[in-house]
């Protein structure tokens, strides 16, 4: 029989100077600023490899989303139709895991620079994974 709940560990945490969601744009590509990821230094070994100027999908638990809400107006717009959350990025849903595509712009000691980033000061960061390209396995 199979498990419904499962746990995630923060591996670290977003330094930002966007401090509350009414700051935060809806996405980053919509004037997010730079943010500091700091990484628990038990999580140091698994950045081998990362560079400056990487890509990655930084996965982020929205700590303030509200969990019961399972339908919305995208980008909180009432004259837009309701829609269910799974066919939006609203934050607001019952798992409330961010993804954010950013670069990485400098990583110093346990601590990446990235840019976009609209998560706010004090977001659990969950995981990171580069961003894959077709070409890394030899597809077209």
């Amino acid at each position: 029989m199979q498990s419904n709940s499962f746990s995630l560990q923060a591996i670290g945490i977003v330094r930002s100077p966007l401090k509350n969601p009414a700051d935060a744009p809806k996405q980053g590509g919509e004037g997010a600023p730079e943010a500091w990821i700091e990484l628990k230094e038990r999580f140091l070994p698994a950045l081998l490899g990362m560079k400056t100027g990487q890509e990655i999908l930084l996965i982020t638990w929205l700590h303030q989303a509200k969990r019961d809400i399972l339908q919305n107006h995208p980008r909180a717009d009432k004259r837009r139709p309701l829609s269910g959350v799974f066919s939006t990025r609203s934050p607001h849903r019952p798992n409330p895991l961010g993804l954010h595509r950013v670069s990485v712009r400098a990583i110093e000691g346990n601590s990446l620079l990235v840019f976009p980033l609209e998560a706010i000061d004090g977001t659990p960061v969950v995981d990171i994974k580069s961003v894959s390209h077709t070409s890394d396995y030899g597809l077209p």
